[in-house]
């Protein structure tokens, strides 16, 4: 464990010289590349110094042990080394953890696609109750959340509804959210009382910045037309809304939250760049089985994730077999013990890919 903390050690020397040198801060990408770095690298130096000085504790107890002239000295040096061992032990399971290289994307905002699947207007009411869960729970973390785009369902809800979330780490903690969520509820729209199954997908994107993906513009046409649905004069009247085409994948993505048709440009863009990123991600996770996601976060959109019981008031993620009965909480946006249990269930999964590798 301490050659391992001394090579880091040795790389958060070396970064840390680099991001003072001129050149480096003038190259805007390589300076946020090497400060992300310094800092995912500095939590580990700072855990990896107590850690040193726990195993220091350790070889001086046991010398003093070793001798055994002095038995007062003895008696306490037997408690500094049991206290020493524990503290060691504990380091040594999360330096572990913190030791599995991190997915660069895990820092980055996201772009959330929420949309009804099957239960027609039920669904779409599923999907509004999502979209309410993820403002709350974003909220509660001081995230900042923005919509893009919305399509309202004929009875409340969203046949589709497009936000970005902006805030730290977003994506290392959203991501487990993709994947098509189920409930099973009596629907508003049922006079028997039975209980209806519908879904609603959600996907999580990282946002891409310009850096990452570049995009060929001649390759997106641009359609500008005015917005529909409310949002006053100024929305309905002028050629704000934007839609564009991207003629290589025929993706279309469209805009119009904004009044400005520069804003809802340079919205439209950035769902299209994260897209097309994400789409260049899957293709090199396929290519390069090593890279894979885990079953935790596997990035399959088809796969039944979450299911929502209202009848029993229980919440089940089925990629750990996790339930738990506080389904009202949880739809109030309260997520995070289950982002917790898939965040534990994937690095142990990391863990223990990285020692077999070893």
């Amino acid at each position: 464990m301490l050659e391992k903390l001394q090579i880091i050690q040795q790389r958060f020397d070396e970064v840390n010289d680099l991001i003072i040198q001129p050149d480096i801060i003038s190259d805007q990408k390589r300076y946020a590349k090497l400060m992300k770095e310094y800092k995912d690298l500095k939590v580990i130096v700072d855990k990896g110094k107590i850690y040193k000085e726990a195993t220091d504790n350790k070889t001086e107890a046991e010398d003093i042990i070793a001798d055994g002239s002095d038995a007062e000295m003895v008696e306490m040096a037997k408690m500094q080394l049991d206290e020493a061992k524990e503290t060691i032990e504990k380091l040594e399971e999360e330096i572990r953890f913190m030791l599995i290289p991190k997915d660069p994307d895990d820092a980055k905002n996201v772009v959330v696609e929420v949309r009804a699947g099957t239960g027609g207007d039920e669904a779409s009411i599923f999907a509004g109750d999502l979209y309410r869960m993820y403002s709350k729970y974003c909220s509660d973390k001081n995230w900042k959340v923005d919509v893009v785009s919305q399509s309202d369902g004929t009875s409340g809800g969203f046949k589709e509804i497009i936000f970005e979330v902006s805030g730290d780490d977003v994506y290392g903690i959203l991501k487990f959210e993709a994947g098509v969520h189920r409930v099973q509820r009596v629907p508003q729209t049922e006079t028997q009382g039975r209980v209806h199954t519908s879904a609603a997908t959600v996907m999580v994107l990282p946002e891409a910045e310009e850096f990452d993906y570049e995009l060929d513009m001649t390759e997106v046409r641009i359609e500008r037309t005015t917005s529909t649905g409310p949002g006053g004069q100024s929305v309905n009247t002028t050629y704000s809304a934007i839609k564009l085409h991207h003629e290589p994948t025929g993706m279309i993505v469209s805009c119009q939250d904004q009044k400005s048709s520069h804003k809802n440009l340079e919205k439209a863009l950035k769902v299209l760049r994260s897209r097309l990123y994400d789409l260049e991600l899957a293709k090199q996770q396929a290519a390069d089985s090593a890279k894979r996601k885990s079953m935790v976060s596997s990035g399959d959109r088809s796969a039944k994730i979450r299911t929502y019981n209202y009848p029993q008031g229980r919440v089940t993620d089925h990629r750990i077999g996790l339930t738990l009965y506080d389904l009202q909480n949880i739809v109030n946006g309260d997520i995070q013990k289950i982002i917790d249990e898939l965040m534990l269930a994937e690095n142990t999964e990391k863990l223990k890919a990285s020692e077999e590798h070893i």
